[in-house]
């Protein structure tokens, strides 16, 4: 496993096969998202949630814990990425930090208001 430099601001997602993934969150970037994350992980709301949409090479799309819950009588893989939480939308936190392989964030449509 990675060495985890800020277990507050860290998310291990353990996948199917055993493997697990380490994200590393920057609260000082995007604070309102990464504690949103938080409050979601924290309830168990992404448990079982699957990716949705693997682009290989490109990118992996995940945590739609309306219709992408695996476990959840409303799973539906036509329709994981277009649900959401319960929680309000948030006001986006765009940055200057440059979109590189291994970066995380937030889909939306396009009101850049709507992760």
């Amino acid at each position: 496993m990675a060495e985890i430099k800020d277990p507050e601001n860290t998310i291990i997602i353990t996948l199917k096969d055993g493997g697990e993934v380490v994200v590393e969150m920057l609260p000082d970037v995007a604070p309102k998202h990464v504690e949103r994350i938080k409050t979601l992980v924290r309830a168990g709301e992404y448990d079982n949630v699957a990716f949705h949409r693997v682009i290989e090479g490109f990118m992996a799309q995940g945590g739609d814990v309306q219709y992408g819950n695996t476990t959840s009588a409303s799973f539906s893989p036509g329709s994981a990425g277009m649900g959401g939480s319960k929680k309000p939308n948030l006001k986006q936190e765009f940055s200057k930090e440059p979109h590189v392989r291994g970066v995380c964030s937030m889909a939306r449509s396009q009101n850049p208001d709507s992760a």
